[in-house]
């Protein structure tokens, strides 16, 4: 399977289940293809705030049912309208006296069926007015713009006023000034794919809608900062046009899908840096606002911050999918303290010794992509970058004059503090630990084998491993005991090498990231961290 779905015509009755057993919501019985949430609490005192569309955009519409947003939601087929009858119905739900206001994204299908419901809606006795949202600013003049990610601002501003008790006009006049300033654009990296469908990707688009639609162009950003880029550029450019100028604003980054909680915490921190800090006055927190199913993109929505407009997304609701307003700040930072031993100058140095570190970090750096791919088969595709950050961090300190090479103790406690602070991982503070109790060995007159022994056991003390457990110390206690018994550093090497290559036949991890995968991924693949170590073995007998 690719996605955890049952059956595909189930899902969106299903998402409503899920969604009415934690929200203050209630569903429509599964009847003639309607659904509707209404407000659980709801008691039709108030102008009654209601939108939906096609399903597939969860959590809009359903996730904003709740006082201080939308008395109920209507819910259509996957990117499919609610027919007539089932706008009616959450109509006939939820209004009384006060009247209902009908917030409509601007799509055929939803203006026809919101539509119609209205007008039979009124016949009925019913007061209802409409507003259409079209925050969409990709599409040109001659284009019927479409309603996005922005008709949530619709929702909760409307929804505040109707909840203070306003009347049905002053409620929609709101809510026509909320349409008539927004300004919204997308951007994904790939399009989405309907449950029960294949998967068909499409390349990276900007300005696209919510329901697969190819966008007004196939872009090819770089990096987050990039794509960031090609959005803000001509929101700013539109939202100006229309008279905003250096106006405050609300600004709100809306997750269509599939991004990462990392991807949205980089796009946002990319959004705040391009919009000018002086025109940022409140942002919605980031979050999956209105969605197209698994789409891996992102849309941002503009809306000039009126004093009236930010007390009302101020305002607390019980919708659970409304993720709050907050005010933009300068990012604080404060210099931390660094052990004093980071900052003491060199020790002794020993040049001829530094050439060969330099070779050795040199070659864990050039291994990343290797040692990253090999562990990547099994783990979390991090080993090569772990190591080269040590690497580099040791090269750092050779090229800044600050490792005692000449001192062969002091030298091991000076890496091990490194390791300790750049290395990061369970293998950097193993490490660090091996170099600190070697060097403590060392101090006490230990030569370099009986050191390193000494600096594995009490790797092995806290780390809990043994040889044969498919860690690193499967090539480094072979290289270590041959130094041991008086061989030079080619026996070293060549007995790491055996060591990591023996590996391959561990199929059964004990320790590490490998005692939690399956036996079938690890067979006939070398565990990575002994593959770095026997590399540095290698390296330190080539000179």
């Amino acid at each position: 399977m690719d996605f955890f779905y049952n059956a595909p015509e189930r899902v969106v009755d299903e998402v409503i289940d899920g969604l009415a057993r934690i929200a203050p919501v209630k569903r429509s019985a599964e009847t003639h293809g309607v659904r509707v949430v209404v407000d659980r609490d709801w008691n039709k005192q108030r102008v009654a705030v209601l939108s939906g569309g096609g399903a597939g955009h969860e959590p809009s519409h359903a996730g904003f049912v709740g006082k201080g947003m939308l008395a109920g939601a209507i819910a259509g087929d996957i990117f499919t309208s609610p027919s007539v009858e089932a706008v009616l119905a959450a109509i006939r739900a939820t209004c009384g006296e006060a009247g209902c206001l009908l917030v409509i994204k601007n799509y055929t299908g939803d203006r026809l069926n919101f539509g119609l419901a209205a007008e039979r809606a009124t016949r009925e006795g019913y007061r209802v007015r409409s507003v259409i949202v079209a925050d969409d600013i990709a599409l040109d003049e001659a284009t019927q713009k479409r309603g996005l990610a922005g008709t949530v601002l619709v929702h909760k501003i409307a929804g505040h006023y109707a909840a203070e008790g306003a009347d049905l006009d002053t409620v929609a006049d709101m809510a026509q000034r909320v349409c008539d300033g927004l300004c919204s654009i997308g951007l994904s990296l790939s399009s989405c794919t309907l449950p029960g469908h294949a998967i068909d990707r499409r390349a990276a688009e900007l300005g696209l809608g919510i329901h697969n639609e190819p966008g007004v162009r196939e872009v090819d950003p770089v990096d987050a900062g990039d794509a960031m880029q090609l959005v803000v550029a001509p929101l700013l450019e539109a939202i100006n046009e229309r008279g905003s100028g250096d106006a405050p604003l609300i600004v709100m980054l809306n997750n269509l899908g599939s991004c990462a909680t990392q991807e949205m915490g980089v796009l946002f921190n990319e959004l705040l840096t391009r919009v000018p800090a002086e025109r940022v006055a409140r942002v919605v927190a980031p979050a999956a606002l209105m969605t197209s199913l698994d789409m891996h993109g992102f849309s941002v929505t503009l809306l000039p911050a009126e004093d009236d407009f930010v007390s009302a997304l101020e305002s607390p609701v019980a919708a659970i999918a409304w993720p709050g307003l907050y005010r933009a700040r300068a990012i604080e930072s404060f210099d931390v303290e660094l052990s004093a031993a980071s900052n003491e100058p060199a020790g002794a140095r020993d040049a001829d010794r530094e050439q060969r570190i330099e070779r050795v970090v040199q070659r864990l750096i050039e291994s990343k992509d290797e040692l990253d791919a090999l562990d990547a088969k099994a783990g979390d595709g991090d080993t090569g970058t772990t190591f080269a950050a040590g690497a580099r961090a040791i090269r750092d300190a050779l090229q800044n004059e600050v490792l005692s090479s000449g001192d062969d103790a002091r030298m091991a406690y000076e890496i091990g503090e490194i390791l300790a602070r750049d290395m990061g991982g369970s293998s950097g503070v193993l490490l660090s630990i091996l170099c600190t109790a070697t060097g403590a060995a060392l101090d006490e007159g230990s030569n370099w084998s009986e050191a390193l022994m000494r600096g594995i056991e009490r790797m092995q003390h806290y780390g809990g491993a043994a040889q044969g457990d498919r860690t690193l110390l499967d090539a480094l206690i072979p290289a270590t005991e041959a130094l041991g018994e008086g061989n030079d550093l080619g026996a070293a090497a060549t007995a790491a090498r055996d060591g990591a290559d023996a590996t391959r036949s561990m199929t059964h991890a004990k320790a590490g990231r490998s005692a939690y995968v399956p036996e079938n991924a690890l067979r006939d693949l070398t565990d990575p961290g002994a593959e770095a170590v026997a590399r540095v073995w290698e390296q330190l007998a080539d000179g």
